[in-house]
């Protein structure tokens, strides 16, 4: 008979009990089979989600605001540096995610970034909670910028009629209520309107942009202060290290989604389909992530701010284009609720009957996980002076290894025995070599420049904490 610590998700070693049919792992396809089967016997059925479902909410996850800072990201690093780092992030994160959901074949009962961490470093119990002390303080720091986003698109919308906690509070309100489904595929409905939205808000900065005589905003002057606009292919003098390293985690921190991937992983029938799901999420990306930001790099030059809604002069364009970001600001603080939730959820309840069956302790004990993780989002939206320059630090030390790091460990492990067997096999084992190396440079120096970048912004003055300061772009 199963022992308490057992049925709640340790053995009695203190491993964690990653599945009850964790021996049939050998044998991809039947645990696959198995483990569907086994989950559509519960009351909520977590594997549920075709993999059009799956793509729509990788897509929901991916069309974000952070599309609208690469145009500053541009202005910092120039043309080449610029394209060449976007179009090397893309290449790493498909391959990288081809690499996750390979290993997760080999172990489909994997149900999150912590299980996969556990894994790949040799069943580590040490890895096991790494990865869940990096997953809950990468997810917390999201929702929070996205309740700080919030609060700063309806400071624009309604001229600030009402203090910043407040908005604040409203979002963090409509966060709660919107994260209370429990499986992943009910948020994929979500999904759907919030990348349509976000491309709306693409689409309508790009007209206004394309039909104002000349930005209104940038970082270092008002138009005409900096010149007539312009754009070139490198840094401008003077441009440091710091300011460039920032530009290119800017970069990176949109490419690097895959501390979810593993819970979208095991939350779809079939996850064998999952390199469907992310063709359609990389082709949409390459298009979002390039093409925009070099439309408005070309319109606004010099004058790029993040998000670059920010640089328009007409307040009305400014405001119709913002607007539709509301709704991606919403479904991915939804996303990353929804995963860390789980997490937490699947720790406290481990095997027992609330972790999927409809009892009142189970939903009593998610809305309350649900409700205290929006809440800690909304402290550190409240207290963090500069969420922007965190940012940059979360893909310093985070996306490190969530996007690069952990990959090219899994790849190790799966192919230690012949690494340089063939030449297509030589070239990825290049590859990873080469992603493992970008994630260590993102750790050292990508570190460096993300606390230094803080440290000036602390030495500048800042907002006070729960401040009801204007943060309207």
């Amino acid at each position: 008979m199963a022992t308490f610590r057992e049925k709640n998700g340790v053995d009695q070693k203190g491993e964690p009990v990653l599945s009850d049919l964790e021996g049939l792992e050998s044998d991809g396809d039947t645990s696959i089979t198995a483990l569907v089967a086994a989950d559509h016997e519960h009351e909520i059925k977590l594997r549920t989600m075709s993999w059009q479902k799956a793509a729509w909410l990788l897509c929901g996850d991916q069309v974000c605001l952070a599309i609208m800072a690469q145009t500053w990201s541009l202005s910092v690093l120039g043309w080449v540096p610029g394209i060449i780092t976007m179009i090397v992030a893309g290449v790493l994160f498909w391959i990288t995610s081809l690499t996750m959901h390979k290993y997760i074949m080999k172990h489909p009962h994997i149900k999150d970034i912590c299980d996969f961490g556990y894994h790949i470093f040799g069943k580590s119990r040490l890895a096991y909670e790494f990865s869940g002390f990096m997953l809950l303080a990468n997810n917390i720091i999201l929702i929070g910028f996205h309740v700080l986003t919030g609060a700063k698109i309806l400071n624009t919308l309604s001229d600030h009629s009402l203090c910043t906690v407040v908005f604040s509070v409203i979002v963090t309100i409509m966060g709660v209520v919107m994260s209370i489904p429990r499986t992943l595929n009910h948020v994929s409905f979500m999904s759907m309107f919030s990348a349509a939205c976000m491309g709306i808000a693409i689409l309508l900065f790009l007209v206004f942009a394309g039909i104002e005589d000349a930005p209104l905003y940038g970082y270092g002057g008002d138009y005409p202060s900096l010149g007539p606009v312009k754009t070139y292919a490198f840094p401008l003098p003077g441009t440091d290290f710091v300011a460039c390293m920032n530009a290119v985690l800017n970069i990176s921190f949109l490419w690097v989604p895959q501390i979810l991937f593993p819970t979208f992983i095991a939350e779809m029938e079939k996850p064998q389909d999952f390199p469907k799901s992310l063709a359609v999420l990389t082709g949409i990306s390459v298009f979002l992530f390039v093409v925009p930001p070099a439309i408005g790099f070309r319109y606004l030059g010099q004058y790029s701010t993040a998000p670059a809604f920010g640089s328009l002069g007409v307040v009305a364009y400014k405001k119709a284009s913002f607007a539709f970001v509301i709704v991606p600001t919403l479904v991915i603080g939804v996303i990353y609720a929804n995963v860390t939730g789980k997490y937490i959820y699947g720790r406290l309840m481990g095997k027992s009957r609330h972790a999927h069956s409809n009892t009142v302790l189970g939903w009593g004990v998610w809305i309350a996980l649900i409700a205290g993780i929006w809440a800690l989002g909304f402290i550190f939206a409240e207290v963090v002076p500069s969420m922007g320059d965190f940012l940059s630090l979360l893909g310093a030390a985070f996306d490190s290894f969530f996007g690069f790091i952990y990959f090219a460990v899994a790849y190790w492990q799966m192919f230690k025995g012949g690494l340089f067997k063939g030449a297509f096999r030589s070239v990825m084992t290049v590859v990873h070599i080469f992603v493992m190396l970008c994630g260590l440079f993102l750790l050292g120096p990508g570190l460096y420049a993300a606390v230094k970048a803080i440290i000036a912004d602390y030495s500048g003055g800042t907002k006070p904490a729960f401040s009801c300061a204007n943060m309207a772009i």
